[in-house]
């Protein structure tokens, strides 16, 4: 197997550079191509190269603030092209459609404007080292109607189209339109399908958009009694992958805003205004939203790699592939033994931020011809918002084999300070504090909730 050295303070030709492909720049996956750019790629040790479908990067959890009106999502996006120009590597744009490992080349469709007219050509990308970070899309499990009836929050887009969709029908209920013209007093129902992390703190921020809507006058409706928010979830409890310390303390809370908490429901289909459940309830609401899970994509399983049942590739401790240890993948689409349990890491964001650092240090060592070491997560613990001033969650997790429980104030800082983790993982220090004051800024001087 050919190996690149690089002696401290060395540097290699354009022609000779070790080329390092990431696909997919999520939050593990720019974090990972900026650390290589700013600390091989700036110095001519290495060639980094990022592909993702979206010119843009937004970090995933803040997509249900998004989706709230909550979050100005053009304010926090983070241009790909401009991260590459000023972190040393390089940005293509296309989505992942084929991997020859022959050849050790990539394939990238075509990339369309909003019209549909090409601008990118379907084209191959070669790589010495490739990683495969691309995340998860939603799984729908067979539901019917699901896809159709109910709005993910996946993408940005989709959730741009559910906060326009709530102003709308907030507006529609208001005025007695559509099917709200008979109605003696107009309400509107909200349907969230899933009761893990995104469904819990989703419907938690919409109930103080409401509030927020009412206040500048875009509806006339009792923020609690005429919007109505029922999260609906098939299991025993609200967030299954935390303890039940934190989903009894989730619950209370959520229950304390007058949002609805069904559990043990399971939803057997998806009607335009209506959720069906297999205990024979028919639901109704004007807008749904499904959280209930996440799958592989599709592209994984053809790639020729070896992958589980849900189509997530297999990995050593590692985080090299199986069959081609200059291929690694990491996130929500590997499956990564634990060095604890041996079984699969969970698909959690701090897991994906952990991982790319120990892949910055495993390919400079790659890259030396010098053995890996195993990568190990340490879980500290879980956090989930609870709309803007309140959060609940465990601290600390297996770092000291206990748990100790959080909410409150002190809680949601300690959540906010992820993201602001984040933002300094891509900026430095520096950027990551001037950040923080203009968005203080400009949560004094601009409405708290997006208006249109």
């Amino acid at each position: 197997m050919t190996r690149h050295f690089l002696p401290e303070g060395g540097r290699q030709t354009a022609a000779k550079l070790h080329t390092i492909v990431v696909v997919g720049g999520g939050a593990g996956g720019l974090e990972l191509v900026t650390a290589l750019g700013d600390k091989l790629g700036k110095k001519g040790k290495i060639k980094a190269v990022l592909v993702d479908r979206s010119p843009t990067h937004l970090w995933k959890p803040l997509l249900h603030e998004v989706a709230a009106g909550s979050l100005d999502l053009n304010a926090h996006q983070v241009e790909y092209i401009a991260q590459a120009r000023w972190h040393g590597f390089e940005f293509q744009q296309g989505a992942l459609i084929g991997l020859d490992r022959e050849r050790k080349c990539i394939t990238v469709a075509a990339s369309h404007d909003i019209d549909g007219v090409e601008i990118l050509p379907q084209r191959d990308i070669p790589y010495d080292t490739l990683v495969l970070a691309i995340g998860s899309v939603t799984s729908y499990f067979g539901v019917p109607g699901a896809e159709q009836h109910a709005i993910a929050l996946d993408t940005t887009e989709q959730a741009e189209r559910f906060r326009r969709h709530l102003i709308a029908a907030c507006m529609r209920a208001q005025n007695h339109i559509g099917e709200h013209a008979n109605d003696v007093r107009p309400q509107v129902d909200i349907a969230i399908i899933g009761g893990g992390a995104t469904g819990v703190e989703l419907s938690a921020e919409l109930r103080n958009t409401a509030q927020v809507l009412r206040a500048y006058g875009l509806h006339k409706l009792d923020p609690v009694k005429d919007v109505r928010i029922t999260i609906i979830e098939a299991g025993p409890r609200l967030l299954a992958a935390l303890s039940e310390r934190v989903a009894n303390a989730t619950t209370e809370q959520l229950r304390a805003m007058d949002i609805t908490v069904l559990t043990s429901e399971k939803v057997t289909e998806i009607r335009e205004r209506a959720v069906l459940t297999a205990s024979g309830k028919e639901l109704h609401a004007d807008l749904i939203v499904w959280a209930a899970g996440i799958r592989a994509p599709e592209i994984l399983p053809k790639l020729g790699l070896p992958v589980n049942k849900q189509g997530q590739i297999l990995v050593e401790q590692t985080l090299q592939t199986e069959v081609d240890p200059d291929i690694f993948a990491f996130g929500d689409c590997a499956s990564c033994p634990s060095s604890d349990t041996g079984k699969p890491v969970p698909p959690r964001a701090q897991v994906a931020h952990q991982q790319a650092n120990f892949l910055y240090r495993a390919l400079r060592r790659h890259l030396a011809g010098q053995p890996l070491e195993k990568f190990h997560f340490r879980d500290k613990g879980s956090l989930v918002s609870l709309g803007r001033f309140s959060a609940v969650g465990n601290l600390m997790g297996n770092l000291t084999g206990g748990t100790m429980l959080v909410d409150g104030i002190i809680a949601r800082l300690l959540y906010s300070s992820l993201y602001r983790m984040h933002v300094m993982a891509l900026f430095g220090f520096v950027r990551m504090v001037l950040d923080t004051i203009v968005h203080w800024l400009r949560r004094k001087t601009a409405p708290r909730i997006k208006l249109h």
